[in-house]
């Protein structure tokens, strides 16, 4: 891997980050303009990435943080957990932006700050101070936001540098949500879901689950932060599903942003969600030059959670977690489907990745070779998915499952549409990412019409 910029990179990235900070500077003339800023710090985020992972590569080498791609013939080395660079821009950057937001609060907050023409009452003029204004939840959620992404970014790197076992650090995610759903829980603090049409007449319009809820939110940042890390295995995939995600996730903020007439009464939470997601897509885009086809970098465990868990963050402090569920929808399917091998129903190999057939240069599904006959109601059951083209299942003579495709989503694309190259197979996942998370949206803003009352729109 080339760790210098060439002229071209250099000149482009020096270029895009001065008008960043050009950007920047102006926004503080007038109000602070956050989302302006946002997508400032976003071409921030995503020039300090490019370089970085550039310039670090031989680094993370060298400390041992390297590895072989699989599925190519010439198998060289390259560096991993390049996701942890990713995430530790993106972490500074977040940070870095906090004054932004709050600009206008911290003006009036403040004594002088522009506002010397304002009359003010004779306390406030001795204190000096508004901070009663001052919107303290807001930025409570921010820090605890940052806070919890920290924590899965820790997992992260744990996981890359002891390769921990997937039962040990499954329920770890859970862990880093408590700063969110502690925040969740003292300024917010909603537990009722709204009840379907028909079924008013029982319940009522209005259902609270209490404590359940904050289970469901810790379940689903589980779900999220590892749904990423199990759709993985070919070049670009992790980040660029995270990166469809992400864009799918701004388009539904963008339509309550600026598609409805008046100002919704979501904008806040939809504009803390762009705050989040904006540096997300920079830090992604770089991170995805470089692991696409033929990927120069591997992006590690870091990666997947770090994403996985700035989804949860988003969909939870948000307010649209229900959202967020119809866009992991792929990935829900896809640990359905896994289910059987990660809980060891069917012998399950260390790398389920599709193999590489030298001779054509083209992807096929791998398979799970069985040294022992498996119990007779298994076997029927892979005979059944073979027979819907859910799986691929080899028999011997006398009709003995003797291998079958291994259960993910990845394998399954193959064995519908046969063997691929690798760049083609991840095009094909992606274009089926992006077709259902814009059919969830659809269904989320108007065929939910048909059993609820109204839109949030």
């Amino acid at each position: 891997m080339a760790t210098r910029l060439s002229r071209t990179e250099s000149y482009s990235l020096l270029a895009l980050s001065l008008a960043c900070f050009g950007i920047l500077a102006n926004t503080l003339q007038g109000e602070g303009e956050p989302l302006i800023a946002s997508i400032a710090f976003s071409g921030l985020a995503f020039s300090f990435c490019y370089a970085l992972i550039r310039w670090l590569g031989n680094a993370f080498m060298h400390r041992g943080f390297k590895g072989k791609d699989l599925c190519k013939l010439k198998q060289t080395e390259i560096p991993e957990t390049m996701g942890a660079v990713c995430a530790m821009v993106y972490l500074s950057i977040i940070v870095v932006f906090i004054p932004w937001p709050f600009y206008k609060d911290i003006v009036a907050a403040t004594s002088g700050g522009g506002n010397r023409d304002v009359m003010k009452e004779i306390e406030q003029v001795e204190t000096g101070r508004l901070l009663h204004r001052f919107p303290h939840n807001k930025l409570a959620s921010y820090l605890s936001a940052i806070l919890s992404l920290q924590c899965i970014v820790l997992l992260g790197i744990g996981d890359d540098l002891f390769d921990i076992r997937w039962r040990h650090k499954v329920f770890i995610p859970a862990i880093a949500a408590i700063p969110m759903l502690i925040v969740y829980f003292v300024d917010f603090g909603v537990t009722q879901m709204v009840v379907p049409t028909p079924l008013r007449p029982y319940l009522g319009e209005l259902l609270d689950i209490g404590w359940l809820y904050y289970v469901y939110m810790a379940l689903l940042s589980i779900f999220s932060s590892n749904s990423i890390n199990i759709l993985a295995g070919i070049n670009g995939i992790e980040v660029a599903q995270s990166l469809v995600i992400a864009l799918l996730i701004v388009f539904n903020d963008c339509l309550y942003l600026f598609v409805t007439p008046y100002p919704h009464p979501a904008t806040d939470s939809h504009l803390f969600s762009l705050y989040l997601l904006l540096p997300f897509i920079g830090v992604s885009l770089a991170l995805l030059m470089h692991n696409w086809y033929p990927a120069k970098v591997f992006v590690g465990d870091t990666y997947c959670y770090f994403a996985g868990m700035v989804f949860a963050v988003d969909g939870i402090l948000g307010h649209f977690s229900k959202t967020l569920i119809l866009l992991l929808l792929p990935q829900g399917f896809n640990f359905i489907y896994s289910a059987p091998q990660l809980f060891h129903l069917v012998p399950c190999p260390r790398h389920r990745l599709p193999h590489l057939n030298p001779r054509t240069g083209l992807l096929e599904c791998s398979r799970a070779e069985f040294k022992k006959p498996l119990t007779r109601p298994i076997a029927e059951s892979l005979k059944l998915l073979h027979r819907l083209r859910m799986l691929d299942v080899e028999v011997d003579k006398e009709g003995t499952v003797v291998s079958c495709s291994n259960f993910t989503i990845i394998n399954l694309w193959l064995v519908w549409f046969g063997p691929m190259r690798e760049d083609q197979l991840a095009l094909g996942l992606l274009g089926f990412q992006t077709a259902v998370g814009l059919m969830g949206l659809f269904i989320r803003h108007r065929m939910a019409l048909l059993v609820f009352t109204q839109d949030n729109l």
